[in-house]
């Protein structure tokens, strides 16, 4: 499939659209571009309510606000209509929920993800991309291991489609900053609230970190570029917990809490095991499907380099890293 140049005149489906990654990634399309329609597809009645009075109709008549839940394949089909490109965003993320309501993690992150495929090649839709977290690699979580389920799923998908189909990607990255229950804002209401401590799992905890923009702008471009089936990775910088809780507050004492179920020590956005299909490129790496009929990963790559056999893009041995002055800046 060629690149794509623009959004232009296209019709354009986000899941999840009122969620934190959902309302930036329409504030930057409306910025950038001129869809033909651009629909924000989520449960929540009031987040919509709330987000058509800040983006009011008669400035971008483009909008439409859906109403649906990814679990629900007829309404999914039904608002695919007349649509080019899915981003899909929607997901149940917060771990220890999960493992709470397994099921309806499962209902939600696996079988949305189902349905967003079958109502994606049922509508004709050119381009899907789903966001995925570095919870996937080497999953020790249901939340993790419900969006690898969703990634090979995704992946798999472009084996249905046929030649000329709709083409499937996703893109995973790490923790987002500025994102409804990060731990940057559970820092700052303590802070706000006068806490007297900063609860930290373990001073030896590291992960990754990207903004909201940057993740939008790395899911846009991939979007623009994907030939169907890669994971897409961006080259993103690591942080210690401590560090970050001492650079939000440098006079709070830390209080050692433990880490939670499901939780471990460092994140990666890359898995040893996927080492032999890994390219890398300035900005990131792309994990390249490794079944048929796609072509071999080299091939399709150009201007990339395969990574070396055992390499993982692991948070505790990134080569770039957080400094104080760079969190102020990514927090501001």
């Amino acid at each position: 499939m060629p690149p794509l140049s623009t959004l232009d005149g296209l019709g354009i489906l986000i899941t999840g659209g009122t969620g934190s990654f959902g309302r930036v990634c329409v504030r930057t399309i409306l910025s950038r571009y001129n869809p033909r329609r651009l629909v924000i597809f989520s449960r929540d009645e009031m987040k919509q309510a709330e987000m058509a009075d800040e983006l009011s109709p008669t400035h971008f008549d483009c909008l439409r606000y859906f109403i649906g839940d990814v679990r629900d394949r007829d309404r999914l089909a039904r608002a695919m209509r007349g649509i080019d490109v899915v981003i899909h965003a929607a997901a149940m993320k917060i771990v220890p929920t999960a493992e709470y309501n397994p099921f309806e993690c499962v209902r939600t992150n696996i079988h949305g993800a189902e349905n967003v495929v079958d109502a994606a090649l049922a509508a004709g839709v050119k381009r899907v991309v789903a966001l995925s977290t570095d919870k996937a690699v080497s999953p020790i979580n249901l939340y993790g291991a419900s969006k690898l389920a969703a990634e090979k799923i995704v992946s798999a998908a472009n084996s249905l489609s046929g030649t000329g189909g709709t083409t499937f990607s996703s893109v995973r990255y790490g923790n987002v900053l500025g994102s409804r229950g990060s731990v940057v804002q559970v820092f700052q209401r303590l802070i706000r609230e006068g806490a007297d401590s900063l609860p930290i799992t373990d001073p030896r905890m590291t992960r990754f970190w990207i903004t909201l923009d940057r993740g939008v702008d790395f899911v846009l471009s991939s979007l623009m570029t994907m030939q169907g089936g890669e994971v897409f990775v961006p080259k993103i910088p690591s942080m210690r917990v401590v560090d970050l809780a001492a650079a939000m507050a440098p006079k709070l004492p830390h209080r050692v809490v433990g880490i939670r179920p499901g939780e471990k020590l460092h994140e990666s956005l890359t898995a040893d095991g996927e080492c032999f299909s890994t390219v890398e490129y300035d900005d990131c790496y792309v994990v390249y499907p490794d079944i048929a009929p796609w072509t071999p990963k080299i091939e399709r790559a150009p201007g990339g380099k395969l990574v070396a056999e055992g390499f993982s893009y692991a948070s505790n041995t990134n080569t770039e890293w957080l400094d104080s002055a760079m969190l102020a800046k990514m927090v501001a």
